[in-house]
């Protein structure tokens, strides 16, 4: 009966586990991805004001928002919005199952065609450069009126490849978003950048020193009109889903989505004028949630995977360290070369690579190539966690090799296993040495974290730059998050001191002899 219940105890956990790993989506949800940091196509903002939806850093509203609470209602679903990275919408998103369509004021180029499949345009646009209202470009009337111009645009658009028809600009690197390009317009770090017109439009309300520059047929642009229609993206190949989809644009009238458009524009993010002691006051006050969230979910990923990494890493050095002699059969010996072989492999590929990449495979290999669907934030776990365990294996084998090999040779000859060998004698010696690499460990990886964003785990890092790329405040925000990885960091630098320092005992001993009789009580 016992063990029945047992059964039934361990089943319940390792469901629970493969809902916390893999997620679950409901039949019924269309998940949608986009930026959220995209205005007037798509923002975050701190509450549900003005039809926004909920995220999992807060809110995110705009153009994009409506058009998809459109087509959700049309396929008789209910809408779920995905915060995701814009490389990550280019095709990892859709192919590996993490949402089901993307709008985000995405054109669909020729390019993209071959990933992705789109449909219809659902907002037709033209290309203009956003400079500064008292820049010496503002009064352009052409592209080739900025020779010296140092100009970029989004990272894989159209709006960074047409840069090499304006003749005599300093082409500049290619930005991952719009805010980072606003933020280095402000700044002096360029000149303009190229960007949609609904989009200027919003970067020039936000932002009133900014000022677009459009331009007419002749002395524009030159690009096919499908290059800057925003279309939906779906997964290559599923036509049905395409051909519904159209079918719901096909209700959307023009004068409507000029409302709605309209409508975005005036209802984005307030930008009031604010000196830096306002804006960094603006943010902790209303974003103060947002950054608690990411501060907790930084320091659960850290800690839960600094802990299962120093378990991985203990499991696969007790394994390497066994001895094997005359009287160990063959078959052991050779079961035991082979993974011994396999770890080896584990510890150079995971700290090898850098936790980035590995972030990508994992979280969108996985749903390409062996159909799991996991959970950004069971991914991250199991990322950090991973990667961490191969970093354990080295810190734990110096502490090994640390140890007098006398100890190890008196223990066998007392006839000890080599697992009593380990946890009675070598373990808690090796434990107390390599204590200040795990702190170390734990500390690199509350930083690392941040690495995640580009898989949508709402750590500290992720939730800074929702904030900071719907105010074009980097500055500002990132101090916040600066000072925040700061106090962690240091507070738990302090706490492993601590530990270390009670672990070691007291520094000071007093040694007292017994009176001795012989010597009339004399010490």
């Amino acid at each position: 009966m016992k063990l029945n219940l047992l059964k039934n105890k361990i089943v319940l956990l390792l469901c629970f586990l493969s809902l916390f790993v893999f997620g679950y989506a409901e039949n019924g949800e269309l998940r949608v991805g986009m930026e959220c940091g995209y205005a007037p196509f798509n923002w975050v903002q701190n509450n549900d004001k003005n039809g926004a939806v909920k995220i999992d850093s807060g809110y995110c509203g705009g153009y994009d928002v409506e058009i998809a609470k459109l087509i959700a209602k049309g396929l008789d679903k209910k809408l779920v919005v995905v915060k995701s990275e814009w490389d990550a919408l280019l095709g990892p998103a859709l192919t590996s199952g993490n949402v089901d369509i993307v709008i985000a004021g995405m054109s669909p180029t020729a390019e993209r065609k071959q990933s992705l499949s789109f449909t219809k345009p659902y907002y037709e646009s033209d290309l203009v450069v956003v400079v500064k209202k008292d820049g010496k470009y503002a009064n352009a009337k052409s592209i080739n009126d900025f020779a010296g111009a140092r100009i970029t645009g989004q990272l894989s658009t159209l709006h960074y490849n047409v840069i090499d028809q304006m003749k005599g600009v300093k082409k500049q690197q290619a930005m991952e978003n719009f805010p980072a390009m606003i933020v280095a317009l402000d700044s002096g770090k360029i000149d303009g950048y190229v960007s949609e017109k609904p989009g200027a439009m919003a970067a020039q309300m936000s932002n009133p020193e900014l000022v677009f520059v459009s331009f007419d047929k002749e002395n524009g642009f030159k690009y096919e009109n499908s290059e800057v229609d925003v279309a939906v993206g779906v997964k290559k190949g599923d036509e049905k889903l395409v051909g519904e989809i159209n079918k719901i644009l096909d209700n959307i009238s023009p004068e409507q989505r000029k409302q709605l458009m309209e409508k975005a524009i005036s209802n984005q993010p307030e930008m009031k004028k604010r000196d830096f002691t306002g804006w960094v006051l603006f943010f902790l006050k209303n974003n103060k949630k947002a950054f608690l969230i990411g501060t907790a979910t930084t320091l659960g990923i850290s800690l839960t995977g600094t802990v299962v990494g120093f378990i991985i890493g203990l499991g696969v050095m007790l394994v390497k360290n066994i001895n094997t002699d005359e009287r160990t059969s063959a078959v052991k010996k050779i079961g035991l070369k082979i993974i011994n072989m396999i770890f080896s492999i584990y510890i150079a590929v995971f700290r090898g690579t850098p936790m980035i990449v590995q972030s990508m495979i994992i979280f969108y290999g996985s749903s390409q190539v062996l159909n799991w669907n996991l959970s950004p934030l069971g991914a991250a776990l199991f990322i950090v966690s991973i990667n961490t365990g191969a970093y354990m294996c080295e810190i734990i084998r110096g502490g090994i090799d640390s140890i007098d090999k006398g100890q190890f040779e008196a223990a066998q000859a007392i006839g000890m296993t080599h697992f009593q060998m380990m946890k009675n004698i070598i373990f808690p010696q090796v434990f107390r040495i390599i204590l200040p690499s795990i702190g170390n460990e734990f500390i690199i990886n509350i930083k690392d974290t941040s690495v995640l964003s580009v898989i949508s785990v709402t750590e500290l890092f992720f939730v800074s730059k929702s904030v900071a790329g719907t105010y074009s405040k980097y500055y500002e925000v990132f101090i916040i998050t600066c000072v925040i990885y700061f106090f962690l960091t240091f507070t738990l630098s302090a706490l492993l001191k601590y530990v270390e320092k009670k672990m070691d005992g007291p520094q000071n001993f007093e040694i007292l002899e017994e009176a001795s009789v012989a010597t009339g009580g004399e010490k």
